[in-house]
This record gives C-alpha cells, sequence and structure tokens, in this order.
C-alpha cells in the first residue's frame, strides 16, 4: 500500500536519506556468498531466500502487486505508454501463464489510482482513485524548497469494483485523502489511511465499510499498514517528526496536501492500536512492510546501508527488531514485497533486468527459509 504513490526509479535517484548519527542501527546478517544457479539468473548473489525468479511485467512503472486469497491472481497498479494510459491504473494478471501481454484492467481509467487488494472471495477488489474529482490525472506540483515530497491528493477515495471494472460500491466518502487500504486474512477488516482527522492516521472498518474506528494517533505520517497473519496485528511505516521546526514543516506540507517521506520508522501494533511497538532503528526510509508468513518477522525496504540514499533493497527482521538479514540485493531498487497467502511464492517490484532503463517490473520467486 504500500502504497501511496508508485516508486519509480527516478524516485530512486532522486530522494535523500536523513542520516542521523545519533540513530541506533542494528547488525546486518549477510548471507555467505553463493553462485547464481545458470537457470534462475534474475536471482543476485546473495539472495538465498529466493528460487526460480520470474520476471511478470515489462516496461513502465509497475509496482504493489498483491496474490489473491486463492493464490492464482495478482492485482498491481501500472502506468505504461504501451497501454495507453495518462497515470498509473489498476490491473490484474495470472500468477501462472502470464508472459507480460497487455494486463487485464480493472479501474476505471479515470484519474489516478493506487493501492489495489483483493476482497474476500477473489471476485471484487478495492483500490483507492482520484476519478470523482475528473476524468484527467491530477496535476502535482513539486516546488524546489520543498525537496522530494509525495503528493496525497484530495480526491482519492476507496472503491470496490468487480474484475470487469465494474464499480460496485464505495466505501469512503470523507473530505482529504483516503487510500492504501489492505484487507485481513481472514477477510473480516479493511485498514487504511486518512487525513479525516487533520494528519494522515491508520483506520480500520469493517469489511463492507462500517464501523469505522482510528488505529493511530501520533503526529506524522502513519500509512502502509498490512495485517499480521492472524489478522491480529498491524505493522507500518511512519513519520515521527521532532517537536519544533520539523514538526512544523510536517504541517506545513500536509496542509499543502504533500508529505516528506524521507525518514520513515516501522512499528507494530494491535488492530485497535494498542501495544504500539517501534520494530526499526535505522536511518533513511524503511517502508513497504510485510508480514512473514509466521508472523515472528517482517520483510520490508530500505535505503539505510547505503551511503547516498538512493539504493532500495529489501531486509528482514524479527517483531523486536533483531535479526536483521538482506534478502534482495538489486543495485537500485527492490520494494513492496508480500508473501502468497499460502506462504509459498514471493512477489516485489525491482529495477532489475531493466536494460538501464526507468522501468520497475513485477517479479515472483519461490520463498526459501
Amino acid at each position: 500500500m504500500q502504497k501511496i504513490i508508485l516508486l519509480s526509479a527516478l524516485f530512486v535517484l532522486t530522494i535523500c536519506a536523513c542520516n542521523n548519527p545519533n540513530a541506533a542501527t542494528a547488525e546486518i546478517e549477510t548471507p555467505n556468498s553463493t553462485s547464481v544457479e545458470s537457470l534462475d539468473t534474475l536471482r543476485l548473489e546473495g539472495e538465498k531466500h529466493l528460487k526460480n525468479i520470474r520476471q511478470l511485467t515489462f516496461g513502465g512503472d509497475n509496482a504493489e502487486a498483491y496474490f489473491s486469497f486463492d493464490n492464482s491472481q495478482l492485482v498491481f497498479q501500472a502506468s505504461n505508454p504501451k497501454w495507453d494510459v495518462e497515470c498509473d491504473q489498476i490491473y490484474t494478471m495470472p500468477v501462472s501463464g502470464y508472459t507480460g501481454e497487455r494486463a487485464k484492467l480493472v479501474s476505471t481509467g479515470k484519474g489516478r489510482t493506487t493501492c489495489a487488494y483483493f476482497m474476500p472471495g477473489d471476485t471484487t477488489l478495492l483500490y483507492a482513485s482520484t476519478h470523482l474529482g475528473g476524468d484527467a490525472c491530477p496535476e502535482f506540483e513539486r516546488k524546489k524548497e520543498d525537496g522530494y515530497v509525495w503528493p496525497l491528493f484530495p480526491d482519492f477515495d476507496i472503491f470496490v469494483a468487480d474484475l470487469d471494472g465494474n464499480i460496485v460500491k464505495q466505501l469512503t466518502n470523507e473530505p482529504g485523502y483516503d487510500a492504501e487500504a489492505t484487507v485481513s486474512p481472514d477477510g473480516k477488516s479493511i485498514v487504511f489511511t486518512s487525513t479525516r482527522s487533520g494528519d494522515l492516521e491508520l483506520y480500520t472498518m469493517n469489511i463492507d465499510g462500517s464501523n469505522v474506528k482510528q488505529v493511530t494517533s501520533g503526529l506524522g505520517y502513519d500509512g502502509g499498514a498490512f495485517f499480521s497473519p492472524d489478522s491480529k496485528q498491524l505493522v507500518f511505516r511512519a513519520s515521527r517528526p521532532a517537536e519544533g521546526e520539523e514538526a512544523d514543516t510536517y504541517m506545513s506540507l500536509l496542509k499543502a496536501d504533500k508529505v516528506k517521506p524521507s525518514k520513515m520508522i516501522l512499528y507494530v501494533c494491535d488492530v485497535d492500536g494498542s501495544n504500539l511497538t517501534q520494530v526499526t532503528e535505522l536511518d533513511g526510509a524503511n517502508w513497504a512492510p510485510f508480514f512473514h508468513p509466521s508472523g515472528k518477522k517482517i520483510i520490508f525496504a530500505s535505503n539505510h546501508h547505503t551511503e547516498s540514499g538512493r539504493q532500495f533493497n529489501l531486509f528482514s527482521i524479527n517483531v523486536d527488531g533483531t535479526g536483521l538479514e538482506q534478502i534482495t540485493f538489486g543495485k537500485v531498487f527492490d520494494a513492496f514485497p508480500m508473501f502468497s497467502p499460502d506462504g509459498k511464492k514471493f512477489v516485489f517490484a525491482s529495477n532489475r533486468n531493466n536494460g538501464g532503463t526507468r522501468d520497475t517490473n513485477v517479479f515472483i520467486a519461490d520463498w526459501v527459509e
């Protein structure tokens, strides 16, 4: 959900990490050097937890690919000039047998969309869209003094659509940004991010959109949340600006529907917001977290390990903040990890194998413990 706006290679080349010399860092466990198997050419040296990596998309910006409940399909967002869409739209593709042809469009093709997820039964899915605010891709002005910022389009609302692209329900109807929704494994709840309180907080609601409850309340951007395998906990990424200038800058940008993602931390909490615990104490941007099938580890994207902050890789960490281990070793960008519900497959977005372009593609692999 992880959401929000699709991170392309342009983001990787321009974002600046916050290198705080006082921040505690965990010790990284680096796998022993292993040879890349000749038939597994997309697997890079050191990627011992991945096997049989297969590229699913070819060209454009493709990311946030998430499995259906029955493990057979993926829903993802893409912006591909060859597909004749102005900006990010939502598509589905089968896990097996897909060869990179134009995927099936399941959003309206209007406005900008983000953060799609299958609903229970796999006959419908949810996603956020700005189409009620206009058919065109919404414009966004970046001011030089802001540095690198993400837009928070206030026209984003969350919708449910069938697999033919017909909208069957609107789940949110509040002023401001509502997006980044994901569904609990038990199929009963949805978590999402909203500005309805005046800050970017997490909320939960029943699968039908009823019984909306606020989960977080700390100043800063709480977003990109996913449920634990038992549906009892949430993992999410957050910014926590310090009182004074940092907080003032954060609120000033928020009022302009912007947020700066250079420093992000991972947290876990119970679904009602209780037992809030900080997981990472790392420099830079730590985001796109997803629970390991055991519920005891988290896979996430981070640039904490590079001085420039321009390289993102996937890492795993225990929920108590110990046992940091690097999972992927791409030279530019690996992010948006997700395990299939049965725990056998692992999907992620990467800039590997793009011929030196800025294309971000979706890859799937077998997970190896």
